[in-house]
């Protein structure tokens, strides 16, 4: 299996280095193994989905 290092997931998905780490840490991305300091994350692995609550107009009332 072919593995990326956090600051290229990062650039791929268009997010933070710091936010991929998190990511790792909350096992929130599959297969990842972690090698001293740095993640290896499976290069076919994807983005996983935003869970933080998002305010706006649309969910004032729900």
């Amino acid at each position: 299996m072919e593995y990326i290092s956090a600051p290229e997931a990062a650039k791929k998905w268009g997010v933070s280095e710091r936010r991929v780490q998190k990511l790792c840490e909350e096992n929130r991305i599959p297969s990842v193994s972690k090698l001293g300091y740095m993640w290896l994350i499976p290069k076919d692995a994807e983005k996983p989905v935003d869970g933080r609550i998002k305010r706006g107009k649309g969910l004032q009332n729900e």
